[in-house]
């Protein structure tokens, strides 16, 4: 899949892609490129070919409120993290495991998680 036909800037006006099968993991130089597209608290880790983000909050109503959201715009986008939380923190993780990597579903995911904050 060619992710050059998106911008980067409207990652967040995009929705994801289906993964049915043929979807490629982005090349490192893609990666870095989107990277720069969403906040910089995102940490890519190339070992676990995944974009990963902690959150904390001021209590767990926050917390949970945060969670909410987040499941529920995966569910409207089709494509679902891992998401570990307690009582004032939350941690996102995004990887398109089909693909054996990252792809733009990932990034767009992540941008639409940047503007729940």
């Amino acid at each position: 899949m060619n992710t050059n036909k998106h911008n980067k800037v409207e990652l967040s006006e995009i929705k994801c892609e289906p993964c049915q099968g043929g979807m490629n993991a982005m090349e490192m130089a893609e990666v870095l490129d989107y990277m720069s597209s969403i906040d910089p608290a995102w940490q890519y880790q190339e070992e676990k070919q995944l974009v990963a983000r902690s959150f904390k909050f001021k209590n767990f109503a926050k917390t949970m409120f945060f969670v909410n959201a987040v499941a529920h715009l995966a569910d409207q986008q089709g494509h679902h993290p891992d998401v570990s939380f307690g009582y004032n923190y939350c941690r996102v993780k995004f990887t398109t495991h089909e693909a054996g990597g990252l792809t733009i579903n990932d990034f767009i995911c992540a941008k639409k998680v940047d503007e729940l904050i």
